[in-house]
Formats: structure tokens, sequence, C-alpha cells
């Protein structure tokens, strides 16, 4: 039987513009952003924006994450924004505290599922996270950085996608979230404490073994510049960088 939903890395065109849709609905309705304050906040960091989405047969995305990859002229915004209030933090000297390698690090800034039902919700967000771990898989990313909801921090916690808090930082209102934290995650390291403390968790979202109703693509069709796809719907294609070169059940920003 064929897939309901179809997973694409690189949306461009209809595909693009209904992930900005989906990142301004889910948004809109937990923290109250506009779309105008969405462009505001992003709009620096377009040139090295790229999103991995998951639509259905008429092109409508159902969940998007909007990635920043390296090497954008505004860097990470979550380096950037700690640097002022309500955390006052050094982005450069917080992210040497931990080892991150900035030319191989990624930053996960708007993570999302638009409203549907629960049981189509948690489908579609752990085929995100799902996503999310072949995204770094196939571009060979080191570390991950962020500032997420704390809701949404659990939720990736759960299944095994434990992000700790970068150096100076703790958690405090952020963009119309009442709770979030600058986080971080050293990609390795990560997946083995899943492997061993999250054995399923690690099975379904890392190997992607009983995840039903998402055609994914294969591994190159993670990779930036790949025009490879689940299926001929849309087109993922290079972010910009390469090119140079439900009810909501999981909603994220940084």
């Amino acid at each position: 039987m064929a897939a309901e939903t179809r997973m694409y890395f690189g949306a461009q065109g209809a595909l693009l513009a209904s992930a900005r849709e989906c990142e301004a609905e889910v948004f809109l309705r937990w923290f109250g952003n506009t779309r105008e304050q969405l462009d505001a906040e992003y709009g620096p960091y377009e040139d090295s924006s790229v999103f991995l989405v998951i639509a259905d047969s008429h092109d409508e995305v159902l969940g998007a994450v909007r990635l920043l990859v390296p090497g954008g002229a505004a860097g990470l915004k979550t380096l950037t924004d700690i640097g002022d209030e309500p955390w006052g933090v050094d982005g450069t000297r917080a992210s040497a505290a931990v080892g991150l390698d900035l030319g191989t690090t990624w930053e996960i800034a708007t993570l999302g599922v638009r409203r549907g039902t629960a049981a189509s919700g948690l489908r579609l967000s752990l085929a995100l996270y799902h996503g999310l771990m072949t995204v770094a898989r196939a571009n060979r990313v080191t570390s991950f950085v962020a500032i997420l909801d704390e809701r949404v921090r659990r939720l990736l916690g759960s299944v095994g996608i434990v992000m700790r808090a970068l150096p100076g930082t703790s958690t405090a209102a952020y963009l119309g979230s009442a709770s979030s934290t600058p986080v971080f995650a050293h990609f390795t390291p990560m997946v083995e404490n899943q492997r061993r403390q999250f054995p399923d968790s690690y099975r379904l979202v890392t190997l992607g073994i009983g995840l039903d109703g998402v055609a994914v693509p294969s591994l190159a069709g993670f990779r930036l510049g790949s025009r490879g796809s689940a299926a001929p719907v849309g087109q993922p294609v290079a972010s910009p960088l390469a090119v140079l070169a439900a009810r909501s059940t999981l909603v994220g920003r940084s």
C-alpha cells in the first residue's frame, strides 16, 4: 500500500511555501508569533535555512523543520541570541567550552506539526525525529544547537534525543515561549547513549525500523545538494548555501 505521506529534504517551490505556512501556523498557535515576526527573526538566516518536510499527496506540508547550516553570513541564531537578554552569554565562548565544531554544527531553528489527530501527530513527530537523525548522518553533522521550549525538549529527551544546556544559560522566556533553554548535543555520543538507554527509540527514531505511513528517501536524498526523494511529489533541492559552494504534537524553536 502506498505511503500516506512523504518526507523531503531541501524543499523548494510549492513545498517550501507550504513549509513556511506550516511553520507560521504552528508558531502562531503556540507562541503567538505572526508571520511578520518570524520573517524578522529568521530573515537574516535565509541564506542558511533548509527545510526538512513531511507532505501529503497534495503537497501540503504537515510537519516541518527549519535547519540552519553552518557558513551563513549571520552564523547560527542560537549562538547569536544567547548574547542578548535574558542570557547575556558569549556564544563563541559557550560553544568552545563544550567543544562544538562550528563548521559541522547545525541548528534546529523551528520544528512543528500542523493540527491533526493525536495519533497522526505522534506518527509525524516521530518521523521528523527520524529525519533529523538521518540528516545528521548524511551530512556528517557533529553537533546540534537550538533554543527549545521545555515541553519540546522533554519530548525529544523521551526518545533519547537528549540535549543539554549551553554553559551559562538557563531556562527563561524567549520569543513567546514562557520556558525555553539554549541547548546542544554532540551527535555521536547522543546516539550511542540512545542505543544503550533507549533501545526501542533507537530502532524507531534513528534506524527508522517500524515507521509506518511515511515514505522516506534513501540516505543520499538527505545530503545537501541532493535531488533524490522518496517519490516525485514536489522537488527536494540544494539549500542556498549548497548551491553557492494536532493540534500540534510537537513544536520547537530557536
